[in-house]
């Protein structure tokens, strides 16, 4: 793609709430089409293109990944599905923003890594929290040493369920579990401070289905950092972090992969708060992860340094590693 002010045009896969959510955001940015979406059943894409005045509804994924009038595919199904249906996307010639978790494992992530480098693709998972201006403030703060050397994360996403046997936070088949679907914004968060730990050490209290209902881990790194991370889907938690250096602290006080605010501590200094920019819209909006995919389109990349593959490559190590430490395994895993 060329040319700063040439529409992208969206095409969904899935039609579920956060599929809802995305394209809201969508259909209000100037520079953005949705063309089509795409479900399991005829049925449910025609609603899903009523609601948001989509002109091609396809009932399978395939007519989705070959029409030529797409872009890119949003795939936002649950993560069990992803390698297949963005696999499917990047095979058909289709650029690619992929749901987190990015993938069930490291494998499976590799693989379409592997495709859309192959293919000369843009792939990017759909991490929003990198994209998040405030979240971007504070990492500059932090590579710009403003409380000095990092020793500590602390971040936590739990929901207060209860959620029955059959939601698909509980089913195996859908890659369920807190980890996956709560946990990776923690990991995520500590790994966008600190890079890939060199250690990590996790336990868990599992579902009799065999998913997390919570985890914990504690990463370590060379330099001596510590992460300590938590998801929960049998208790609420703050959502909250805080990255504590050599020099001060920085808090976001809740909703820290959306946040907005957060405060800055630093020793002998009164607290200094950091907000964000009501023009940035509302702390839920999506539009920045948006406006970075279609940003990294026309300018030919075929990733985006903000959310780099080598980045979410690297959490799927983490999350494979805290997997194999607390014994949850899904269909068609080894071991």
């Amino acid at each position: 793609m060329t040319g700063e002010r040439e529409r992208v045009r969206w095409g969904i896969l899935a039609t579920g709430g956060i599929a809802a959510a995305f394209t809201a955001d969508l259909v209000d940015m100037p520079d953005a089409e949705v063309v089509a979406v795409a479900s399991r059943t005829d049925a449910s894409a025609k609603a899903f293109a009523e609601r948001f005045g989509i002109p091609k509804a396809y009932g399978d994924w395939a007519s989705l990944a070959e029409d030529p009038d797409v872009d890119i595919v949003y795939v936002a199904t649950p993560h069990s599905a992803h390698r297949a249906a963005a696999g499917m996307c990047l095979e058909a010639g289709r650029h690619v923003l992929c749901e987190k978790a990015f993938t069930l494992n490291t494998r499976e992530a590799e693989e379409l890594v592997a495709l859309a480098r192959s293919h000369d693709r843009f792939l990017m998972e759909a991490m929003w929290m990198y994209c998040n201006p405030l979240v971007r403030r504070l990492k500059a703060l932090v590579d710009d040493g403003v409380i000095g050397e990092v020793r500590t994360v602390q971040a936590d996403f739990g929901l207060a369920g209860p959620f029955p046997p059959s939601h698909r936070l509980r089913d195996p088949a859908q890659g369920g579990g807190a980890l996956l679907d709560l946990g990776v914004y923690p990991v995520s968060f500590a790994q966008l401070l600190l890079g890939e730990p060199a250690d990590i050490t996790a336990r868990a209290v599992l579902s009799d289905e065999g998913v997390d209902l919570q985890t914990g881990a504690l990463l370590s790194w060379e330099s001596g950092a510590l992460a300590s991370v938590h998801c929960s889907i049998n208790g609420g938690t703050p959502v909250s972090a805080s990255i504590t250096g050599s020099e001060g602290r920085i808090d976001i006080p809740d909703g820290f992969f959306f946040p907005d605010r957060l405060v800055l501590h630093r020793d002998g200094h009164d607290p200094k708060e950091f907000k964000a920019d009501p023009a940035d819209g509302p702390r839920t909006s999506l539009r920045h992860e948006a406006a970075e995919v279609m940003r990294a389109l026309r300018a030919g990349e075929t990733e985006s340094p903000l959310v780099p593959l080598d980045g979410s490559l690297a959490v799927m190590r983490t999350l494979d590693a805290v997997r194999k430490q607390i014994g949850v395994r899904y269909s068609g895993e080894e071991g």
